[in-house]
């Protein structure tokens, strides 16, 4: 463990030194005066910044190491498309400027909505949500404000067991009740249990398509069948559209409103608080409740227009997060369709070959074959007193970081792996190893997980004390 700024603190020194304060002090009715030292570190510039450069380099990052996070889609993207969205053209846009100035911005954001209405087989998209789980609050409002111009009353939507987490908040925080469905043995939703919940207060089928277990819905035509005919909507949660480019349009299947996230498909690095972006695509009947303003191209350039009755307003500050759309521009302009596809299939070919690589090594419920990710279970480690959070933390002593753990809820000890379609056989390959010895380590020596991690700036915590207890005082004496 380095030391930490405090301690290379050292009394006189100074990065730098201001001026005396040459200004008067005319106007201030009572000065303010310093009781005692401010207590900021006392350290040398060159110091200081080897200090950070000391820091930063325990960081992990994607350009340091995969991240099998199931679910999260933590993959490299293209360092062109962030060279792209920081060109002074858009950078030094302001949203209040006269459409007149920003033909170029709304005629990227006109294209990107053609874009992935194609790509997804939608009539319309809109760029505003900020999120994937704004998405999904816009798409539960289109939901809401399509049923109440039709005078019903609808107030329910069925969500399976098997998708995201943040689908029933989104539902609730809408007005809707929502019903949760089980998944059959296969980890798929079973038509004859859904017919039998959907009926004339069901508004919505809000499922995961693939869904968190990294399988595609087999009986997609009859689930969206059952929910038409109850005259009922089929939303898609499309977090996980990077398994589907080129190979399934979700609105060819019957899908009336879905959300993509711009932040996990199309090329700009997921995590860290942000920016995100989770366009709404929707069919063509529902086109009109879409959030306003919109671009739409006329004869003399592109305008935006607020030209509707059935919209449900606004529901983000000024047009999306402008420069995620850049990025998302780029990247499908880069990529075509092919490459696209490409993407798909590579996305699926890297998690069929690592989940049957590791499926002798832990459980797997639900066998395949997945889509992008995969589910296995710590569940075989039990008996030697290893749990999946013990393989979490072991693996932060082999340098990786871990995959999503305990989600999707339906699997016992889960451990949600998605190696992404960026990552190479041979780092595959490396991740699989240090799982495999882990799961020996487990039988042999158990107590190297349990005490896990070993090897890194801090020992093991207890996450739930430190998020609620937070104690960032620095005691030598407790290493």
């Amino acid at each position: 463990m380095g030391k930490t700024v405090f301690e290379k603190s050292s009394s006189g020194r100074r990065a730098f030194t201001l001026p005396p304060n040459d200004c008067p002090l005319e106007g201030l009715k009572q000065l303010i005066t310093r009781k005692g030292p401010v207590g900021l570190p006392e350290i040398g510039e060159q110091d200081l910044v080897r200090h950070y450069i000391e820091l930063a380099g325990k960081n992990y990052h994607i350009d340091k190491g995969m991240y099998p996070l199931g679910s999260c889609t933590m993959k490299y993207n293209p360092l062109i498309n962030e060279e792209l969205a920081g060109l002074g053209g858009f950078t030094g846009l302001h949203p209040d400027q006269d459409v007149g100035d920003v033909q170029g911005a709304l005629e990227l954001m006109h294209g990107l909505e053609r874009a992935l209405s194609e790509i997804c087989g939608m009539g319309a998209f809109t760029l505003q949500p900020a999120a994937g789980a704004h998405g999904e609050f816009t798409g539960m409002l289109i939901a809401r404000d399509y049923f109440l111009g039709r005078g019903e009353k609808r107030k329910v939507i069925v969500v399976p067991d098997s998708a995201h987490g943040t689908n029933p908040a989104s539902v609730a925080i809408c007005g809707f009740t929502p019903k949760t469905i089980q998944s059959n043995e296969l980890g798929l939703i079973d038509p004859a249990i859904l017919e039998k919940e959907v009926d004339g207060e069901t508004a919505v089928l809000m499922l995961t398509l693939p869904n968190t277990l990294g399988l595609f819905e087999r009986e997609i035509a009859e689930v969206v069948r059952i929910v038409h005919d109850a005259g009922a909507l089929v939303y898609m949660d499309g977090a996980n559209m990077n398994a589907l480019l080129g190979i399934v349009r979700p609105g060819d299947i019957g899908i009336d409103i879905m959300h993509v996230n711009l932040h996990k498909t199309f090329s700009t690095p997921h995590g860290g608080g942000g920016p995100g972006s989770g366009p709404v695509g929707v069919n063509a009947e529902l086109a009109d409740f879409l959030p306003i303003p919109r671009v739409i191209k006329e004869d003399t350039g592109y305008i935006l227009s607020c030209d509707s009755d059935k919209t449900v307003g606004r529901i983000h500050s000024y047009f999306g997060n402008f420069n995620v759309l850049v990025k998302a521009y780029a990247y499908i302009q880069t990529l075509g369709a092919r490459g696209l596809k490409q993407v798909a299939m590579d996305s699926i070919l890297n998690a069929n070959y690592l989940m049957n690589r590791l499926e002798g090594t832990y459980s797997l419920k639900y066998p395949g074959p997945c889509m992008h990710e995969f589910v296995l279970s710590a569940r075989n480690l039990k008996k030697n007193g290893v749990r999946t959070s013990d393989v979490a933390k072991r693996l932060l002593d082999y340098g990786l970081h871990a995959p999503t753990v305990y989600f999707p809820l339906i699997v016992e000890e889960a451990l949600m792996i998605e190696p992404v379609e960026t990552e190479s056989r041979e780092t595959l390959d490396a991740f699989a190893e240090v799982m495999e010895r882990i799961a020996q380590e487990a039988k042999e020596s158990p107590e190297l997980l349990t005490e896990a991690p070993r090897h890194t700036p801090v020992r093991r915590l207890d996450e739930a004390a430190a998020s609620r207890n937070p104690d960032l005082q620095w005691r030598p004496e407790e290493k």
